[in-house]
C-alpha cells in the first residue's frame, strides 16, 4: 500500500506534498464533527422508505428532517444513528431500503410504491435539493443550518443489493451493465456531493455477505432458501463462493480507484476519502464474536427467521444485541454499536480500519 502510494504521488507530479496513507491519520481527520449526511440502503436507512410507503410513493419534499426511528431493518436503531448519539453529530439520513446506486443498473420494482425501490440517485438528488431549500416564512435553508466544508462528513454504503440474488448475482443487470459500472455510480453521487461543498466523504466498502445467513455456506449456518430468496439454487455453496468473489473484487477496486480519483485524475481538489474497511470489521466480529457482541454472541443464526411467505418470524433466545445478525442480511443493533463506535473512530483520525487519503 505504500509503495502504490508513492508511486500515485510521482504520477500526480506532488510526491512531495502527498501523504502516505495508513491505517490511521496524522491527526484529527477532520477539523469538526457537527454532521452526518448518509446515504445508502437497509443497512443505513431508518425511516425514509417508510416515508415512500406513507405517502403512496411520494417523496419527502425538500426541507424536511425524518425523524428517527427504531424500526428498521436491523430491528433496532441504525448504525448511523448510533453514531449521532455517540458523538453528537446531527444525522441527515438520506438512506432508502431496497436502494441499489442505480436503477439504470439494476432495477427492482417494489409493489408498495408501485415502482423501483429509490436508488442513490435520488438520494444524492434528494440532498442537493435539502441543501438548495428555502424556507419561505425565515428566507433562510432551516434544513441545513450548519453545514461546512469542514464540520461535515458524507458516509456511503451501498452495494448489498447490487451484488445481491435479483442483481449481479444472479446476472440480473440492465443492458449488459457490470460492476464496474456500479462502481463508477458511486464515484458520480459524489461528484453531486463535492459540488454542494462537500469535502470530507466516508466510503464505506461492501460487507461480508458471504458470513450472512442469507449467502453463506452450508456448514455455516447458510440457508437452502429463505423469504428474501425463495428460489435459491439448490448449490448454496456456489452461491456463497460467487458473493464472496463479487464483494472482495469490488472492495479491492475500491481501493485502488479512491486514490486514482484523488492524485491522479484530481477528481476532487481539496477533497478527502476515508475508506472504511467494514468487511474486515464485520469479518472480524465474525471470528471473535465475544471480543465485539454481548452473550450469545452468536453470528452462524440470525436473531429472528421468517417463514418462506415472510412470517411467522420466530425469535431466537437471548439478547438481541448478542446476534451479529439480526435476520438472513441485516446486521442487528449490536453490530451496529461495533460499526459506529469505529466509524467514530474514523472520523477522528485513529481506526485501524480506515485508509486515509
Amino acid at each position: 500500500m505504500r509503495s502504490f502510494a508513492y508511486t500515485l504521488g510521482l504520477l500526480a507530479g506532488s510526491a512531495a506534498a502527498v501523504a502516505v496513507p495508513d491505517h490511521q491519520s496524522s491527526g484529527r481527520w477532520i477539523p469538526h464533527f457537527n454532521n452526518l449526511v448518509a446515504f445508502g440502503d437497509s443497512y443505513t436507512d431508518e425511516s425514509r422508505l417508510s416515508y415512500f410507503f406513507a405517502h403512496n410513493g411520494s417523496a419527502p419534499p425538500p426541507g424536511t428532517l425524518l425523524p428517527s426511528s427504531n424500526s428498521t431493518a436491523s430491528g433496532g436503531v441504525t448504525w448511523d444513528r448510533f453514531v449521532s448519539d455517540y458523538s453528537g453529530a446531527k444525522l441527515y439520513d438520506y438512506a432508502v431500503s431496497g436502494a441499489v446506486c442505480s436503477n439504470k443498473i439494476i432495477y427492482r420494482y417494489l409493489a408498495g410504491i408501485n415502482g423501483p425501490f429509490p436508488d442513490v440517485v435520488y438520494e444524492v438528488d434528494a440532498f442537493v435539493a435539502d441543501t438548495k431549500y428555502v424556507n419561505t416564512s425565515t428566507k433562510t435553508n432551516t434544513l441545513y443550518t450548519n453545514r461546512k466544508s469542514d464540520n461535515t462528513v458524507y458516509s456511503m454504503w451501498i452495494g448489498t443489493n447490487d451484488l445481491g440474488n435479483g442483481a449481479f448475482l444472479t446476472d440480473s443487470s440492465l443492458g449488459e451493465t457490470t460492476i464496474p459500472d456500479y462502481i463508477d455510480c458511486i464515484f458520480d453521487r459524489f461528484d453531486g456531493i463535492y459540488a454542494t461543498g462537500g469535502r470530507y466523504f466516508v466510503l464505506m466498502n461492501l460487507a461480508p455477505l458471504q458470513l450472512s445467513p442469507l449467502y453463506g455456506m452450508p456448514d455455516a449456518g447458510g440457508l437452502n432458501a429463505s423469504h428474501y430468496w425463495t428460489d435459491k439454487p439448490s448449490n448454496t455453496t456456489e452461491v456463497s463462493g460467487k458473493m464472496k468473489e463479487y464483494t472482495k473484487l469490488s472492495n479491492s477496486v475500491f481501493d485502488y480507484r479512491v486514490p486514482y480519483e484523488l492524485l491522479i485524475k484530481r477528481r476532487y481538489p481539496g477533497a478527502s476519502i476515508a475508506i472504511f474497511d467494514t468487511n474486515t470489521l464485520m469479518t472480524d466480529i465474525y471470528n471473535n464474536p465475544t471480543k465485539f457482541l454481548p452473550a450469545p454472541a452468536v453470528v452462524d443464526k440470525p436473531y429472528i427467521l421468517c417463514d418462506l411467505s415472510g412470517s411467522p418470524c420466530p425469535q431466537q433466545p437471548g439478547n438481541i444485541e448478542g446476534y451479529m445478525w439480526y435476520d438472513e442480511l441485516h446486521p442487528s443493533p449490536g453490530t451496529d454499536k461495533v460499526i459506529a463506535t469505529e466509524f467514530i473512530n474514523v472520523v477522528k483520525g485513529t481506526s485501524k480500519y480506515a485508509t486515509y487519503w
